[in-house]
């Protein structure tokens, strides 16, 4: 069994000490908070009936959709969003990471504006796309790489291609894991518990409509439960993938050991490791969470930092599994792959995401990290927080969470409240109760001081 100590590239502070909230506290505040929402943003409320009439739920990705309705956004720039009742909005989610350069960046722009003077499609080769996956080669530490145009898209090519090199077709992946919606995919990402099976040996939940195909099940940091399904299944399996850092269900980090084990053992069985850094790419240092935590994956799926708020995505890794591409083995296919202007945002992105940077984002997340966990201890708030990169968050249970059963005992509710609560003092947190805020190249002193003092009032609030 391995120490239960986190990776010493990630944070986490427990508090020394914790009351419970009471849940007549939380069920008061919650319902003055809704009521003071839908007071507040009258215009988005028209907005989402009038795009309900057009588009399921009057969004275009159902993530975005929350009841009441989902605050909708006329523009933004830096770490700055106005919404469509003309409030200016501290934006914390930055869109799950693809704004890491912040909403606008001026040269993000400019290197889009000078490609539109060259064109936006040939649907041929071009110095400009060969240009673009020497960046991403050359920053993450692939062989080779390919672009598509989602995270979805490049962990589903990332599948194929190692069922291709492996000439296996099972996948294993990790409870409470999102890669997109990837059949094979779309199985027990946040399952209902009940469904669930064992802790140790989870049953793999398909959501409706998929055909997942063959695809096991294994618990985040326990080595023992995947050793087990590989011993028993390894002839059939050609890849497991996870998020390094888990970052669907808040911030769960891993333990010390438990990733260079999972190398070791996918070594071992002849299994593909694929690494979905959708999620943390450079939100985790200049070359990636791979390379920080220094376990060295077959494969990779990026997107999301990687543009600068412009569709891209991109999947590779080691020669011997791209060159399935290569004897045509896996065909790759896409008229958009590689489009100009996402080749503009990783151009850009690229000269902008300097290592000091990237630093100067990660000190400005430590301080508020650090911060928070000093009200937390002060007002004995039963939370902890947790953070990777320029990443964190709080996470409503006062020990820590390793994986996907730790997740569903912590407290939705006081989630869902604080969720509410940012949102009418003008934050915007990732909705979901269950994401990261991100600091950007954008954010600084002001908005840290921001997002604390608002936690601190939170805090208050929940004690008075």
């Amino acid at each position: 069994m391995f120490n239960k100590t986190h990776h010493p590239e990630t944070f986490r502070s427990a508090p020394h000490r914790f009351k419970a909230i009471p849940e007549s506290r939380i069920q008061e505040l919650l319902k003055i908070e809704r009521e003071r929402f839908s007071e507040r943003a009258p215009q988005s409320g028209i907005e989402n009936q009038r795009a309900s009439q057009v588009t399921p739920l009057g969004v275009a990705s159902s993530f975005q959709h929350w009841d009441p309705y989902p605050i909708s956004i006329a523009s933004a720039k830096g770490a700055w969003m106005k919404d469509v009742d003309g409030r200016d909005m501290l934006d914390m989610s930055m869109g799950f990471g693809a704004l890491l350069v912040g909403h606008l960046n001026d040269e993000v722009v400019a290197e889009a504006k000078k490609t539109l003077e060259v064109g936006t499609l040939f649907a041929t080769p071009s110095p400009i796309t060969r240009d673009g996956a020497e960046i991403i080669a050359r920053r993450f530490g692939l062989d080779m790489v390919r672009f598509a145009n989602s995270g979805t898209e490049a962990t589903m090519y990332a599948i194929r291609t190692a069922r291709a090199a492996t000439g296996k077709l099972g996948v294993v992946k990790i409870e409470g894991g999102y890669h997109g919606s990837y059949d094979p995919l779309m199985v027990s990402n946040k399952p209902e518990l009940e469904l669930a099976g064992s802790e140790s040996d989870p049953t793999p939940v398909p959501l409706s409509a998929i055909v997942p195909g063959d695809v096991w099940v294994v618990p985040y940091n326990n080595a023992e439960s995947l050793e087990r399904v590989f011993k028993a299944n390894a002839s059939k399996i050609a890849c497991l993938i996870l998020e390094p850092v888990l970052e669907n269900i808040g911030i769960v980090v891993p333990d010390l050991g438990y990733l260079e084990r999972v190398r070791e053992l996918c070594d071992e069985y002849g299994v593909a490791l694929i690494f979905d850094e959708v999620k943390t790419g450079l939100t985790a240092g200049p070359q990636g969470a791979a390379q920080r935590l220094g376990v060295r994956p077959d494969l990779i799926a990026l997107a999301k930092s990687i543009g600068g708020g412009i569709p891209v995505a991109a999947f590779g890794g080691k020669r011997e599994f791209m060159e399935a591409v290569v004897n045509r083995s896996h065909n790759h296919l896409g008229t958009f792959n590689g489009h100009f202007l996402a080749m503009a945002g990783v151009r850009a992105v690229d000269r902008i995401c300097t290592p000091e940077a990237l630093a100067r984002c990660e000190s400005f997340n430590r301080q508020a990290l650090t911060r928070i966990s000093e009200i937390i201890n002060e007002f004995e708030i039963p939370a902890h927080t947790v953070g990777f990169g320029v990443k964190g968050c709080i996470t409503w249970s006062p020990t820590a969470v390793r994986n996907y059963r730790d997740y569903k005992a912590t407290n939705f509710d006081i989630a869902e409240l604080s969720f509410f609560w940012s949102l009418n003092r003008n934050v915007m947190t990732p909705p979901g109760l269950d994401e990261q805020w991100l600091i950007s190249l954008a954010h600084g002193q002001r908005e840290v001081d921001i997002i604390v003092n608002d936690f601190r009032e939170f805090a208050e609030a929940l004690r008075a």
